[in-house]
């Protein structure tokens, strides 16, 4: 069935990643059609960079880096040698100070990965995996306010665990997200000790139950998915050593995934009616694969899924669509994702959801043709409130309106979209060409005529950025 001009963008803006000057031409017929494709390639772009290198060679690093930084605390300074330290900025401050160093090895992994993370929105013409992407590591959230060590490995954990499996299988998602360092690090389970396990008697330590609980609550079954407190310290249990190689490399290359069966609670332990049998790393790899293929999980991510892309409040028929589709494929993203795209109930809505922070810039980015700086991409992220790989919690950041189109949200909006169009102003063309570009036939008549009557061109840049067809999706 084709589809009207102004259907066809407003599925880009809600599937895809936004406009870019001379996308409109090179379209052509459906969009749907470049969103099915994508699905059908398997497509995800991948970030790249001069640096980026997966857990063990990060982890192996951090160590060093720990290493290096404990010498140089430990190391006696003579008072002689420390009077002599020159401020910040040379002698003078002024004319011939030495170039600022270089930022510490995890804001520098940072950075880089941040850099390619933005990098990777800009070369797509849909971008719905790459939109897929974000959607599911928001889902399986890490947060770099953890401390450097997840600092360094966000990026990896969503190159290696996410990115991958986006049109893949979801329980191979799910197996490759929570045996991810980043992860275990995040919610604690290095530090889980079986109470009965060798290492569990010799120093008295207990359980940790953060990942277990996320994993129910929040990756698979849902709040609301059917299982009892007693089920999340069984599933404490069933993981109790999945933790992480150390340095000194006992368990394994240091930095990655390992299993120590010293402090694995020994036994066979009930999970959801289910008794699964003593098998070491085993036993974990069959509970979270049964967690995958519950029906509860496919009700709960079908619906976060229409949440995320159509409207807070979905058609149901739309989520029963993407029930009936994960469970018939057995959890396969690529057919859901495909049927998310077929849906009628998933054009059918008119744009009611506002951008997110981080769609929002990645849009700004490729309407006005700028390339991807840290500096202001990480300012702009923290004015809007969605820091990369930062959320509060790791129920991730909130997906619903009320989160965002708070008076102090709009707000911050503008201050962005005034800063960006006084920098845009020297390299954009005309405004009013650009909105033609960037909105087409979504832009209304009071948006073009705000466009086309605005005092100087950094006005009317900014007057599109925060148009209301721009805003939302």
């Amino acid at each position: 069935m084709a589809r009207d001009s102004r259907l066809n963008i407003l599925g880009l803006q809600r599937f895809g990643l936004g406009l870019r000057p001379g996308d409109l031409a090179a379209i052509g017929g459906d969009a749907r059609d470049l969103f099915l494709d994508e699905a059908k390639r398997r497509s995800v772009p991948v970030p790249i960079g001069l640096d980026l290198v997966g857990q063990a060679q990060i982890g192996s690093a951090f160590y060093a880096f720990q290493d290096k930084e404990k010498a140089e605390r430990e190391a006696p300074r003579p008072a002689m040698q420390a009077a002599m330290i020159p401020a910040p900025g040379g002698m003078n401050g002024g004319e011939g100070a030495s170039a600022p160093p270089e930022p510490p090895l995890p804001q520098r992994i940072y950075r880089d990965e941040v850099a390619a993370r933005m990098r990777a929105g800009l070369e797509p013409l849909a971008g719905f995996g790459e939109r897929l992407a974000q959607f599911w590591s928001n889902h399986f959230c890490v947060s770099v306010s953890q401390g450097n060590f997840v600092r360094v490995l966000a990026g990896a954990y969503e190159r290696e665990a996410i990115r991958p499996h986006v049109f893949g299988r979801f329980e191979d998602m799910l197996l490759a997200v929570e045996s991810h360092p980043a992860m275990l690090i995040y919610l604690d389970n290095q530090q889980s000790i079986g109470p009965n396990s060798p290492a569990g008697k010799r120093r008295g330590r207990g359980l940790n139950e953060n990942l277990a609980r996320e994993i129910m609550e929040l990756h698979t079954l849902g709040v609301s998915g059917g299982y009892s407190q007693a089920d999340v310290t069984s599933l404490a249990r069933i993981i109790t050593g999945w933790t992480i190689a150390g340095r000194d490399g006992r368990l394994g290359f240091p930095g990655v995934f390992a299993f120590n069966a010293g402090v694995h609670e020994p036994g066979v332990h009930p999970l959801l009616g289910k008794d699964y049998e003593e098998a070491g790393a085993e036993q974990g790899r069959l509970a979270l694969l049964d967690l995958a293929r519950h029906p509860a999980t496919a009700r709960h991510v079908a619906l976060k899924l229409a949440r995320h892309f159509v409207a807070d409040d979905p058609p149901s028929a739309l989520v029963s669509q993407l029930v009936e589709t994960w469970r018939r494929t057995e959890g396969d993203l690529a057919a859901v994702s495909a049927a998310l795209i077929q849906s009628n109930e998933a054009w059918g809505t008119e744009a009611a959801k506002l951008r997110q922070p981080q769609e929002l810039l990645l849009a700004m980015l490729r309407a006005l043709g700028r390339k991807p700086e840290f500096g202001p991409i990480a300012g702009a992220l923290a004015t809007m409130g969605q820091p990369l790989w930062q959320p509060s919690g790791p129920n991730g950041f909130p997906g619903n309106n009320d989160a965002w189109a708070t008076p102090e949200g709009i707000k911050t909006r503008i201050d962005v979209a005034a800063v960006w169009g006084r920098q845009a102003a020297g390299a954009a063309s005309d405004p009013r060409a650009l909105l033609e570009a960037v909105l087409g036939p979504l832009a209304s008549a009071e948006t073009k005529q705000a466009v086309a009557r605005a005092e100087s061109k950094p006005q009317a840049i900014a007057l599109l950025l925060m148009s209301p067809e721009f805003q939302r999706r």
